[in-house]
């Protein structure tokens, strides 16, 4: 399988993982085992990875009762502007959407 183009500049990891997911299902709310079903990790990795990015603001969290967790890229936030243009960008530039 080929790499995708975060993958190419920064390498495999948990985190480029999540955020590109959060990327390719922009504008929608995923569940967190819709996340680990889409990356391979462990619902306890994706909760790892995605603590730090709702604490920052970067992604929005939403329960759908009590154990249902959702989540979304914060389009408001700047910084995800900025690294949505920069997914953008680099996929162009690799011949990707």
């Amino acid at each position: 399988m080929d790499k995708s183009p975060l993958e190419k500049i920064f390498g495999n990891s948990a985190q480029t993982t999540v955020l590109e997911s959060l990327l390719k299902n922009q504008g929608e709310f995923i569940h967190l085992s819709g996340i680990a079903r889409e990356t391979g990790l462990s619902h306890s990795s994706v909760a790892r990875v995605l603590e730090p990015l709702i604490e920052n603001n970067i992604v929005i969290e939403k329960r759908l009762g009590k154990q249902i967790r959702t989540f979304t890229l914060n389009e408001e936030n700047e910084i995800v502007k900025m690294i949505v243009k920069f997914y953008c960008d680099l996929g162009a530039l690799y011949g990707e959407k």
